[in-house]
């Protein structure tokens, strides 16, 4: 296991009822702005909570963040906090609000002469306004960590704060009742391909985090089918919900190797083709694993034994069962599985593989050895 420092401040206020918190947790000199997607939250009963928990405070609202947010709708967020003095943020959504309200505290702050900088440059963030968040949709794990990503067209770019760290969360499992299927699965699946990232690597001798990891697993993998089967079992939510918020919450990952080359083929299909975040990375794992599937042996081993039990057959045999369970359990939350599944060909591989290059991407994987042709082998093989 390799050194690391662990920090994580965010409170977490889990259950029924836990919206009602945030009139404590904000201080009462704060003016907030509340900022949501497209308005769901104003027919599900989450803005009506919301609302009687500020009742005691000022704030306003600002609506209609994309499910990838883009980067000139966050802008207008930006300027209406500066013309309107707010200065604390109320994220209250899924994984895209929250990471459009975290590029929005960090924007609204910055010194530069363009915030795009801080994606496109990788400038660093060196003031942010405090947020929160209320989280309707168990994904990303936004709500407990220091990422986000932003769209601009075609791009699609992440940075990381810990000045951007939500000072709280809420996590009401009945708030994801009025999900969608499409929305549940695809929420599962992130969670579960996070995990993954953090997990299927190499061998590094911290049982703790690979225990952790495979409960995660093991968890989504039996509550994950019953979110769609059985949508108003309230346990079932909140399983789901604590699952993606560990998922990506930095304990899984300190100490170990990580990888996440689906995670960054998967933006260039969404950010050029518009599939859903989850189900790119639905479309890529699998490939990932089977062009890495050398290097990633023992780890895939392993995953095939605790999470599948596969125990039998040579080990060629074993990965090749591995990876047709993970693609059979996607299949079972009804998400792609191949390119060809949301009617792409090999014309895309050449408009992905640009992509890629153009963002610097050319040095992918735990060992820095996933180049342009490795992910054109990965693409290809994603057909």
């Amino acid at each position: 296991m390799n050194k690391f420092t662990y920090h994580n401040p965010t409170r977490i206020h889990f259950g029924e009822g836990q919206i009602a918190a945030i009139a404590n947790d904000i201080p009462q000199d704060k003016k907030v702005l509340v900022l949501y997607g497209g308005g769901s939250i104003k027919t599900n009963g989450v803005y009506d909570q919301v609302v009687a928990a500020l009742a005691d405070h000022q704030w306003g609202e600002f609506g209609g963040i994309e499910a990838n947010p883009q980067y000139d709708t966050l802008m207008q967020a930006v300027t209406k906090i500066q013309s309107e003095g707010f200065d604390f943020l109320l994220a209250v959504g899924g994984g895209s609000v929250i990471d459009g309200t975290k590029f929005v505290a960090a924007a609204a702050s910055y010194a530069g002469d363009d915030p795009w900088h801080i994606l496109a440059n990788n400038k660093p963030v060196t003031a942010a306004l405090p947020l929160a968040c209320v989280l309707t949709l168990p994904a990303t794990g936004s709500e407990n960590n220091m990422g986000a990503v932003v769209s601009r067209g075609k791009d699609k770019l992440a940075f990381m704060s810990p000045l951007v760290q939500p000072r709280f969360a809420v996590l009401d499992p009945q708030t994801t009742l009025s999900l969608s299927p499409r929305q549940v699965a695809n929420g599962v699946v992130d969670a579960y391909v996070h995990v993954m990232e953090q997990y299927l690597t190499y061998p590094a001798d911290a049982k703790v985090q690979d225990r952790f990891a495979e409960g995660l697993l093991l968890t989504l993998i039996e509550e994950g089918p019953k979110a769609l089967a059985t949508p108003d079992d309230m346990a079932v939510r909140a399983n789901v919900m604590w699952a993606a918020t560990q998922a990506l919450n930095g304990l899984i990952g300190v100490g170990v190797p990580q990888d996440w080359t689906t995670h960054m083929i998967g933006h260039e299909l969404t950010g050029n083709y518009g599939i859903d975040h989850a189900r790119t990375l639905s479309i890529v794992l699998p490939a990932v694993m089977q062009e890495q599937r050398s290097c990633k042996e023992a780890k895939l081993l392993q995953y095939g034994e605790r999470i599948f039990g596969i125990t039998e057959g040579s080990t060629d045999e074993r990965i090749d069962a591995a990876i047709a369970q993970t693609i059979a359990f996607f299949k079972q939350m009804t998400v792609p599985t191949r390119l060809s599944d949301v009617e792409l060909g090999s014309d895309a591989v050449d408009v992905i593989m640009a992509s890629l290059e153009s963002h610097g991407m050319t040095a992918l994987g735990e060992h820095g050895k996933i180049g342009l042709a490795e992910s054109r082998a990965i693409l290809n093989t994603a057909l």
